[in-house]
């Protein structure tokens, strides 16, 4: 609840209660109590007796502070306290916005008396935000952030937004931010393979995805890349697409929304988020070039869409839809093999079985052994050997075939509405063949907004959970991405390694929507 009325005229759990006025305003005192969820405001007004109180909820809060006056013959004490309830009009989607009041007490005539109540409540306010965050974030105050953003994003206006949503948030919530503007292609990967990374806290990519994919690969390829790759990311939504920050979005308890709206939302789960569990998805090509996602592989009609939609940037999320429909016109087919272990199946809780078991000892492994060593494909074998007996194997024609590791695909595709968190350790592997009809690929993508997609019966469309997964194109045609970076069409294989990474969210039972 959030600047609203309903709360109890009497709280039973008052920790705090003294008399305050708002400023500005017309001087009317109100009675301002805290209790270990709430801040309650309840006019003291005569001349409105029955006003109803209004709360505020304390998970929503990212700042309070106490203050003196500018005037030196001003003795009140001062409290700020600025909150991101959940708000929205009648029938839209709620979203995070800002509300901030100031109050002032004068219940003495010493000054310093004054400013010590408004810093008594300011610090025992702060202390039942903390608490109700619950686990202590691992990282002392203030937070220390690296912000990689790429100017180039989307419709090129992520610095400014930057400086118009994200910064006047994290300035309210006391952290401490390095700003490093990219000037080229893998500038960032490159920053985060080379730099000390102890300087920073958490590592911030503002814009698409293709940014958090630089930042993955790029604490992968250092020598202590079990280590660095548990530096926890963050995703502030600067691009097109946006389907990891529409992930954590969802993960976070937020309802669907794109542009400024989701960036607000992201800057919330930012400043009051934990480091959760990551999968990331390794993949090797033909050719041994290894890489690492966090989001998804596409070859067929959704690579397709991303890529050639490129020419529509301008245009920021609408560029898919045209996309969509351009390439609807001239459906395009492609033959190949997708083998893949299903998650669940007992073949695959046997070789996880057999798999080397990680070391319990609780010590981080020295920068040398990790140096020597690689991430372990338990689940895989040799790409110019056959799949194991008990994988599945389709040899078909395919439309599209989709490798998913989180809940969205986009800011508006809720592709895989089954997924509750950024680590659960399954791919969603989804795939279409030939048969399958325009009317059907058009239900398909208008219904995958909301998320429905899965209800509908859609003839030739298979969604199956997996673990790992192999495509081999008969030809090399047609467009492959990962997490939204073209790559050479090539026989290519993965598996899931749950938990590798960290990324910051907000699990739904530490947070309490207003």
């Amino acid at each position: 609840m959030a600047d609203a009325p309903g709360s109890p005229s009497v709280p039973a759990d008052i920790l705090l209660c003294d008399t305050f006025s708002q400023v500005p305003g017309n001087g009317t005192v109100l009675s301002l109590l805290l209790t270990r969820r709430e801040l309650i405001m309840q006019s003291l007004s005569l001349a409105s007796p029955e006003c109803p109180p209004t709360a505020f909820s304390l998970p929503d809060c990212v700042s309070c502070r106490a203050f003196m006056g500018k005037d030196p013959k001003d003795i009140g004490g001062y409290l700020t306290v600025t909150f991101y309830p959940l708000r929205g009009m009648l029938g839209a989607a709620t979203c995070r916005q800002r509300i901030s009041r100031t109050f002032r007490t004068e219940a003495s005539r010493d000054r310093e008396q004054n400013l010590k109540l408004a810093k008594s409540w300011a610090q025992r306010l702060w202390q039942l935000v903390e608490e109700l965050q619950g686990q202590p974030r691992p990282w002392s105050s203030p937070v220390r952030f690296l912000v990689l953003l790429n100017p180039c994003g989307g419709t090129g206006k992520a610095l400014t937004l930057f400086e118009t949503h994200v910064m006047p948030m994290l300035t309210e919530a006391n952290a401490n931010f390095t700003l490093l503007v990219t000037e080229r292609p893998n500038q960032a990967r490159e920053v985060v393979r080379d730099q000390d990374l102890s300087k920073w806290d958490v590592i911030v990519a503002m814009s698409g995805d293709g940014l958090m994919y630089e930042v993955v690969n790029g604490l992968m390829e250092r020598q202590d890349w079990a280590k660095a790759i548990k530096k926890p990311l963050s995703i502030l939504p600067g691009g097109s697409g946006n389907a990891l920050a529409s992930s954590i979005n969802h993960y976070s308890g937020h309802q669907q929304v794109t542009g400024t709206k989701l960036l607000t939302n992201c800057a919330f789960i930012l400043c009051k988020g934990q480091p959760l569990p990551l999968d990331i998805m390794s993949l090797t090509t033909s050719s041994q070039q290894k890489m690492f996602s966090f989001l998804s592989l596409a070859w067929g009609f959704i690579s397709d869409i991303d890529v050639e939609s490129e020419k529509y940037r301008f245009m920021g999320y609408a560029r898919f839809t045209i996309g969509t429909f351009v390439r609807l016109t001239a459906l395009r087919t492609y033959s190949g093999q997708l083998s893949y272990l299903q998650a669940g199946s007992s073949s695959e809780m046997e070789t996880n079985a057999n798999a080397p078991a990680p070391s319990n000892s609780g010590q981080s492994p020295s920068t040398d052994s990790m140096a020597s060593q690689a991430l372990e494909d338990s689940l895989l074998v040799p790409l110019d050997q056959p799949v194991p007996s008990h994988w599945q194997v389709v040899e078909d024609q395919f439309v599209l075939i989709l490798a998913l590791s989180q809940s969205h695909l986009g800011a508006e595709h809720f592709t895989a509405p089954m997924v509750k968190g950024p680590g659960e350790g399954y791919i969603q592997l989804f795939y279409a063949t030939s048969r399958i009809s325009r009317k059907s690929l058009v239900k398909l993508f208008m219904a995958m907004e909301k998320g429905t997609h899965l209800d509908h019966d859609i003839p030739h469309l298979t969604h199956v959970p997996v673990v790992a997964f192999r495509i081999k194109p008969e030809e090399s045609t047609g467009i492959m991405t990962v997490d939204g970076e073209v790559i050479p069409c090539s026989p290519i294989q993965g598996q899931i390694h749950k938990g590798l990474g960290r990324v910051i969210s907000i699990a739904q039972d530490t947070t309490r929507q207003s």
